[in-house]
């Protein structure tokens, strides 16, 4: 077992991260690859970037590692508890495996890899809010055209492509009244939110789209007409002009269902990411299931209609594949990882750099 990348493991998630939160976690991050010899700058956005020489090969090519430092919430003051060959948190939070079990991972297959392409290295910051980190990236920097994003769960899958993704920030306005006095002098602006949200087709619509409201706010007392309600919405779809006709769609609906009661709506939307996939016969993905093949893992390439930060390096020329870090239950108080899929990660990733050297 690899003690030093389970004790730093639980050393990392024990810094505070959540997303925004990331700099004290970046600055050790810092300190941790100056000591395997990396040149580091953090960017002006505050991510981190790295380059590491080769070793023990004459390749001249480099191949790019990421990972992002940020975790959802709840993330703060996380108790990681190891039993029984299994790490949780105490229970009260997120145990921020991801994705800080791929930069464990990352660091200590860094340190033991024999063989290695120089090696360039970028840890985002807000992955989990909106790939921001990675939108903001300061690429001038990297100079890699393939790599390897260590951000999926299971080590069986190899994510090949991602989903167009759309949100709609929603400010409904009605008008104050009353509740008991003179309702009817008011426009309520929950009904007319209800009413717009009601009439969202939601949940998953096909195999690759899904459609979402996921928070309301509204109202200040029991009897008051409310005159301001806003609700978060979003759509997303593997196929980029489904998730745009879809978008069009739901704001068409919001606004019909919103006048309809007198009430008046604004809506924010933004694209921020758009659907992309690399084929399976690509450098990155045959390198993947080679690696994996090493630890007894016969993996298959596969699409996701969540996002990652390999979305935004594909769609910037820079050809990145997403394989597994062994972490299950991610986003949840329930969080947790093996050691021995943390071992399998770490055999994974020092055969990604072998065979990268070559």
């Amino acid at each position: 077992m690899s003690e030093r990348m389970i004790n730093q493991f639980m050393e990392m998630v024990q810094i505070d991260s959540e997303s925004g939160n990331e700099a004290n976690f970046i600055n050790y991050l810092e300190k941790e690859f100056q000591k395997l010899g990396a040149e580091t700058v953090q960017d002006s956005y505050g991510n981190l970037i790295a380059k590491l020489p080769a070793k023990g090969c004459e390749c001249k090519d480099p191949v790019l590692l990421s990972c992002h430092a940020d975790t959802v919430k709840p993330g703060v003051g996380i108790e990681p508890v190891l039993e029984d060959g299994v790490i949780r948190s105490k229970g009260e939070t997120i145990l921020g495996a991801d994705d800080k079990a791929g930069i464990a991972e990352m660091l200590e297959a860094l340190r033991i890899a024999e063989i290695r392409p120089p090696v360039e290295v970028a840890i985002s910051r807000e992955e989990e809010i909106g790939l921001f980190g990675v939108k903001n990236l300061d690429y001038s920097k990297l100079t890699a055209k393939k790599g390897f994003l260590l951000d999926n769960d299971t080590l069986d899958t190899i994510i090949i492509g991602g989903p167009s993704y759309f949100t709609f920030d929603v400010t409904v306005k009605g008008k104050a009244a009353h509740a008991g006095m003179e309702p009817e002098k008011g426009v309520n602006a929950i009904v007319a939110a209800s009413k717009a949200i009601t009439a969202l087709e939601l949940g998953r619509l096909d195999e690759e789209t899904t459609a979402n409201v996921g928070i309301i706010e509204g109202g200040i007392v029991r009897n008051g007409v409310p005159d301001k309600v806003v609700f978060k919405a979003e759509c997303r779809s593997l196929n980029h002009e489904k998730a745009e006709k879809l978008a069009v769609v739901m704001k068409e609906i919001i606004k019909r269902e919103v006048e309809s009661v007198g009430a008046q709506v604004e809506i924010d939307e933004n694209n921020l990411c758009k659907a992309v996939d690399i084929p399976e016969s690509s450098f990155t993905v045959d390198l993947s299931k080679q690696a994996l093949k090493t630890v007894g893992i016969d993996a298959k390439a596969t699409f996701m209609t969540g996002f990652t930060d390999a979305s935004i390096y594909n769609n910037m020329g820079i050809e990145m594949a997403v394989v597994g870090i062994g972490a299950q239950d991610e986003h949840s108080l329930s969080e947790h990882i093996y050691i021995d899929d943390m071992e399998k990660a770490l055999k994974m990733v020092v055969e990604l750099l072998r065979l990268s050297a070559q």
